[in-house]
């Protein structure tokens, strides 16, 4: 396990799409920390009322950039009319939402993560036990 955790931060706009209505541009922050390395981060600005995060599969993210991904409560996909843009669909209890993003803009965080812990090297950042200890004590309470 490494010990010299990183977390990057970037910035970006999201098109909410809705029928009939104009695109909603909607301010998201893409996170990705050492500590689960597995994983990306995408808070939602929600105006006044703060952020909506999502958590999902790094693999996820990269595999959504170059052909349809996600059986769950995400779904990335190329956006079929234009290369240069990704549609990110987030199904919950409370309802579906549906994006369009910046390939570039992605493909470029993406790097970032990559540069920090190279694919398939994630499980050199896990520490196990502290895995071990959150959840047994967690299951205690």
């Amino acid at each position: 396990m490494r010990n010299d955790h990183v977390t990057l931060r970037s910035t970006a706009v999201f098109d909410l799409l809705a029928p009939r209505t104009p695109a909603v541009p909607v301010q998201v922050e893409l996170r990705y920390d050492t500590k689960d390395p597995y994983a990306v981060v995408a808070a939602f600005r929600t105006g006044r009322a703060g952020w909506v995060e999502w958590v999902y599969a790094r693999d996820l993210l990269a595999d959504g950039l170059i052909a349809d991904a996600g059986d769950g409560d995400v779904r990335i996909r190329p956006a079929a009319d234009d290369p240069e843009v990704v549609v990110i669909e987030l199904s919950s209890p409370s309802g579906h939402a549906m994006f369009e993003a910046s390939a570039q803009e992605l493909a470029d965080f993406l790097d970032r993560t990559y540069d920090v812990v190279v694919p398939g090297n994630e499980h050199l950042w896990v520490d196990v036990d502290e895995a071990l200890t959150h959840l047994i004590s967690n299951d205690l309470t």
